[in-house]
């Protein structure tokens, strides 16, 4: 059965189950694509920016993605 979700309803969805289950964003995502039968294709649509930023942040502590030099280099 498919249910439409809005961005809000998704990411009303995802805090929920990261709550919940302790879980990673990563994994709280693709849980909420299968329980509704969504393509992973689709996803970037259902994101909200706080999610997105979440992600990245979840990107970066995991050497998922590469960190953002905020702070000066030293010699």
């Amino acid at each position: 059965m498919f249910i439409e979700l809005t961005k809000e309803d998704f990411s009303k969805k995802v805090e929920n189950r990261v709550k919940e289950k302790e879980c990673s964003y990563m994994d709280a995502i693709i849980y909420i694509l299968e329980e509704n039968s969504i393509d992973i294709a689709v996803s970037p649509k259902l994101l909200s920016q706080p999610i997105v930023e979440k992600l990245q942040e979840e990107g970066q502590r995991l050497n998922l993605l590469p960190r953002k030099k905020n702070s000066l280099p030293f010699a």
